[in-house]
């Protein structure tokens, strides 16, 4: 054996040139934000609160379903507090794609031979992860609203809290990425993403609302998630499980689909 031969690097397979670095970068973002205290009480603490003011506010008086029909709102506005969790934890752990092109890890990331698919996959990986794990930790608040789950219908509970976040996620990485400004990805969050998590049930029901914002909760994805939620957590409310999870993993594809395009989009604009 020549010593060309012996130097000569071993080959590596496509599937290691991808996974590697998003698993670096998943694990990047899980570490940076668990170090963060504050980020972690804030995300959690935010939506705990304001989901027992309000539902304290609106008590019995309020009324979903069909006529005679009673539900606390503290029960009816749980699962809207959840995906609310959710969208603040997926959407601000991408902010994290501002910061590092300002630090210029970005460009170091973007410099090196990695494909630009890791990117998107360790990033929105990272974001899911830390929005599953905080929205399943607020399910155990689920017994002071009635909720006691099977084996079953927690792990369809967990599969849709993923797949929301996931969609989310990638929505957030897909707005931050053109961006070099915080104040100008807050005033999107502020202009479009606020009021998609108001359109989704979260806060009133879909048949109690005006015909022109019924239509707009229809076409809204993250009706859908909010409605598989209420589902598995309150069966028999009359929510369409499949249609519902259906349009999650279309809403999860697209989303992620959204993200790929933007990084690898041509632009003259430097990257970092």
């Amino acid at each position: 054996m020549t010593i060309a031969a012996r130097s000569a690097p071993l080959p590596t397979s496509t599937a290691d040139e991808l996974l590697l670095p998003a698993f670096t970068l998943w694990w990047r973002e899980v570490v940076r934000f668990y170090r963060q205290r504050t980020r972690v009480i804030g995300v959690i603490a935010s939506p705990v609160v304001f989901w027992l003011v309000i539902s304290s506010g609106f008590g019995t008086s309020f009324r979903s379903g069909g006529a005679g029909a009673s539900q606390h709102y503290l029960d009816y506005f749980y699962p809207g507090a959840l995906i609310m969790i959710v969208l603040f934890t997926s959407i601000f752990t991408m902010m994290s794609v501002i910061e590092d092109r300002k630090e210029g890890f970005l460009l170091s990331v973007l410099v090196a031979p990695v494909s630009r698919s890791a990117i998107v996959l360790g990033k929105v990986l990272g974001g899911t992860t830390l929005a599953t794990v905080q929205g399943l930790i607020f399910l155990v608040f689920a017994p002071l609203v009635g909720v006691h789950m099977s084996l079953s219908s927690f792990l369809l509970v967990v599969v849709t809290v993923f797949l929301v976040s996931f969609a989310l996620t990638a929505l957030g990485f897909a707005i931050a990425w053109p961006m070099d400004s915080t104040q100008a990805f807050h005033a999107i969050i502020n202009l479009f993403l606020i009021p998609l998590w108001l359109l989704s049930g979260a806060l009133f029901p879909l048949s109690g609302a005006s015909g022109w914002l019924r239509m707009l909760m229809r076409i809204n994805p993250l009706t859908y998630g909010v409605e598989a939620l209420r589902e598995l957590l309150y069966p028999g409310t009359g929510g369409m499980l499949v249609e519902s999870m259906a349009t999650l993993i279309l809403f999860s594809l697209f989303m992620f689909g959204l993200a790929f395009l933007m990084v690898n989009r041509r632009t003259t604009k430097p990257a970092a």
